[in-house]
């Protein structure tokens, strides 16, 4: 559903929108009754526009304004008030209480989970191939149409790829079905739970629910905050975000967009990858390829690297060690302007577990994503057209502006290693995806890829995939390749690999 305007997806804009208007305009006084105020803005009448009532449905968007916050649900067994830890948000600091990604229990319709049943789509016929194949004999002839005992059922699916009408449906929980790691559990009554262990954040599953049953925790408040107090703020914008505010919006425009916000300047993440890109082609080209180290994991998809860490914890040295672009820009604004705050903005909801990881300082303030910056323009009333004058001097490569597509990383690297290593060979494997990746991961487990450069992305699709973005997966990457072409410098420089950022 990414990239079409659903109900849905509106629904979430006008949540970031109004708690993005509250931050701007509301007073200290008035913040509590303001943002109690946004269910009933959201639905202002007797007529409910999402559910089946006005009750569930502000209290549906009471949670997702919550989130919003970057505060966490309200239990379900106690009374608690909607802007109940307000005053700990409410700061001009980087907040959000833990986990990132929450199931709202009164949004979640308890779908059915891999189970089998016959449809009306059942002619009753002779045959029966049905139940022919069923190893278990759980289907059974009744009024002349099949029906699956689920007492029996063992979910092999014989039954529906012989069925000759297609009248068997296999239902499968979309939140699941999305993730790649199977985080998706499901609670005592019935409805899904993400295992927090288990979850890197990657928010395939918020994509996939039809319902909205599923979101992440938002930065806008507190970002808007630090604003309003006068803070410097400096956006890092990721390569994917060309094309996402429309068709003919360029980084300049973006640029004067986000100081009509209140932002002071804005850098590319880009020229982090470049860094980046530079750093992992000297390793492999001294490392890989010299027989060192038997394989090399790209280090840029934060979930990528949370999956290698938490289901292969011995591959940890084989996760490339420099820095990901987003840590690599920000310090690299702060080494120049160590008074400013950083904000990065791109189409990652993992980003802001990286951002406040306690392992590898980010130098990160705060992570909003394309999405929520489209509700931030919309609050002020952002026109782009009154920007049309505005430019922005490239600062990176073609091959940094790449990473935001899968392959594009290795890509990146390929093409580094073969401009200033001249002789050696390259062998590249990459997975987007977290299913592909951790399939990939146990292949280089097994030593099936060893002397690989292994890039890793959890978004099917690369980074233009990823959860928080405005558009279709194939437009957003047509907007990158397009920059890409344009982009004069296509290489960093070799030197690159020798910047240390401490």
């Amino acid at each position: 559903m990414r990239g079409i305007d659903t109900a849905l997806r509106k629904l979430r804009r006008e949540v970031f929108k109004e708690v993005a208007r509250v931050a701007y305009e509301a007073g200290e006084e008035d913040v509590r009754a303001e943002i109690e105020a946004i269910p009933y803005r959201i639905t202002p009448d007797d007529k409910p526009r999402y559910r089946e009532s006005i009750y569930r449905e502000r209290a549906i968007a009471s949670e997702r304004v919550r989130l919003a916050m970057g505060l966490s649900l309200r239990p379900e067994d106690k009374p608690v008030h909607l802007t109940s830890g307000l005053t700990r948000s409410n700061i001009p600091e980087k907040y959000y209480e833990p986990p990132l990604m929450q199931v709202i229990p009164s949004a979640c319709e308890a779908c059915e989970d891999n189970v089998y049943k016959v449809s009306d789509q059942c002619r009753g016929c002779v045959a029966h191939p049905c139940v022919t194949v069923c190893p278990k004999g759980a289907i059974s002839i009744v009024n002349g149409k099949s029906v699956i005992d689920q007492s029996k059922c063992i979910k092999c699916g014989k039954c529906k790829k012989v069925c000759p009408y297609d009248a068997i449906a296999h239902k499968v929980r979309p939140c699941s079905s999305a993730c790649g790691i199977k985080a998706i559990k499901t609670d005592s009554q019935g409805r899904a739970r993400i295992d927090n262990d288990m979850c890197v954040g990657c928010g395939q599953c918020m994509l996939a629910c039809p319902f909205g049953a599923v979101a992440d925790k938002s930065q806008i408040f507190q970002l808007i905050q630090a604003i309003r107090r006068g803070d410097k703020i400096v956006a890092a914008v990721a390569p994917a975000i060309v094309g996402q505010f429309g068709d003919n919006v360029g980084l300049g425009q973006i640029k004067g967009a986000l100081k009509a916000l209140g932002f002071a300047d804005m850098h590319e993440v880009a020229v982090g990858a470049d860094v980046g890109a530079a750093v992992e082609a000297h390793h492999y080209a001294t490392e890989v390829a010299t027989g060192k180290i038997p394989f090399m994991l790209t280090s840029c998809c934060p979930a990528w690297a949370m999956l290698a860490k938490k289901q292969f914890p011995t591959m940890i040295d084989e996760i490339s060690n420099a820095l990901t672009p987003m840590v690599a820009t920000a310090r690299s604004i702060k080494q120049k302007e160590p008074d400013s705050r950083v904000v990065f903005i791109g189409p990652c909801a993992a980003k802001k577990l990286e951002a406040g990881r306690q392992s590898v300082r980010s130098d990160v303030d705060f992570v909003i994503t394309f999405e929520e910056l489209s509700a931030m323009f919309e609050a002020k009333g952002i026109d782009f057209g009154a920007f049309e004058g505005d430019t922005f001097e490239d600062e990176a490569t073609a091959a940094g502006r790449g990473y935001a597509c899968a392959g594009g990383v290795t890509s990146a690297i390929t093409d580094c290693i073969n401009e200033y290593y001249p002789g050696i060979e390259v062998k590249i494997e990459h997975a987007d995806g977290l299913d592909e990746c951790r399939k990939m991961l146990m292949l280089a487990k097994a030593g099936k890829k060893n002397g690989c450069l292994i890039e890793g992305m959890g978004c099917p699709g690369g980074c233009v995939a990823g959860a928080g973005t405005c558009l279709t997966v194939d437009k957003a990457s047509q907007s990158v390749q397009k920059l890409m072409k344009a982009t004069e410098k296509k290489l960093p420089e070799k030197e690159l690999f020798e910047i240390e950022l401490p």
